[in-house]
């Protein structure tokens, strides 16, 4: 399979994808200070947090968003083509069929397909190496 959309524009994509999967929103304290299940026995009677949180870094995700946003309607299905086959819904040989499907939406709701996927990085790169195709040493994509 030739690839519609260049490699490096989805291995970007790929990167962006991980940053915002690596996010936590951040949640509101506990309003019953009773309420024990943040904090951790240190052994002498206090407490820790058991979990530091980051906060959501909105320019990443309208970064994903941006870049799914300016691409061609067969780059878009393509890319979403890809997270089904990286996912397990097609496998690579039924490419053909999972491309159709994909163009058979529209680009709103490529979009939002993929910017609902959890694992959108993983998918993405699994549907790569599926067609021989990696990010290995390209932009910062280990």
């Amino acid at each position: 399979m030739e690839l519609l959309t260049p490699l490096d524009t989805i291995c970007r994509l790929i990167l962006r994808a991980r940053e915002l999967e690596a996010q936590i929103p951040a949640e509101e304290p506990d309003e019953d200070p009773d309420d024990v299940d943040d904090f951790e026995e240190d052994g002498e009677g206090g407490g820790t947090l058991s979990v530091l949180e980051d906060e959501l870094n909105d320019g990443v995700e309208e970064e994903v968003q941006a870049t799914l946003e300016d691409l061609a309607e067969d780059q878009l299905a393509e890319i979403l083509a890809l997270a089904w086959v990286g996912r397990g819904t097609y496998d690579a040989s039924e490419w053909d069929e999972a491309f159709a499907e994909a163009s058979d939406l529209g680009p709103d709701e490529r979009i939002d397909e993929l910017t609902d996927m959890p694992l959108l990085a993983g998918y993405l790169d699994a549907g790569l190496a599926a067609f021989d195709y990696s990010c290995d040493g390209i932009g910062q994509v280990d």
